[in-house]
């Protein structure tokens, strides 16, 4: 935590009600928290249902996971200049079901800005974090479906919108 970024990876579970305290700003009306969690089922590549999610196990190279939610966040203030706080959590380790992943959250002066930057802080961790998912099913594993290349923050789109230029 430093100011008005808490970015991290940890191996514990993640502290979705303290995430959510820390947004709250008396200049924010709005504050919009994403938690991603494990699911009983993963769909490949090639649209096939994989049920029977076991766990899953995530990896990290953590010495860049930090820098690039800096990243992230500045691109996500300069697109929001109002956002209040921002708030990015990953964890690492084997994960059960129902257990959360991620966090994103972000406050601001209003509704709409808040929504559409936590949108985009998810969908750029996503896209721009060092961060790999190992999936476990009842008949097999394997890493998680739908890798792309890592991208810049700044190339992530806005939730129905383009990427800023």
């Amino acid at each position: 935590m430093n100011g008005n970024s808490w970015l991290g990876l940890t191996d514990q579970a993640l502290p979705i009600g303290a995430v959510y305290e820390w947004c709250l700003r008396p200049q924010c009306g709005a504050v919009v928290l994403f938690s991603g969690t494990v699911r009983d089922h993963a769909v490949d590549e090639h649209g096939d249902l994989r049920p029977d999610v076991q766990f899953l196990t995530y990896e990290a190279y953590d010495e860049q996971v930090v820098p690039a939610f800096q990243s992230i966040e500045r691109e996500l203030r300069a697109r929001w200049p109002h956002t209040g706080r921002v708030a990015l959590l990953h964890r690492t380790g084997r994960l059960g079901l129902m257990e959360s992943s991620v966090v994103a959250a972000v406050s601001s002066p209003h509704r709409p800005d808040a929504f559409e930057a936590a949108r985009f802080a998810i969908d750029a961790v996503k896209a721009s974090a060092p961060i790999w998912k190992h999936e476990v099913w009842a008949d097999g594993a394997d890493w998680g479906t739908g890798a792309h290349q890592v991208v810049q923050p700044h190339a992530v789109p806005t939730a129905g919108g383009g990427s800023r230029s």
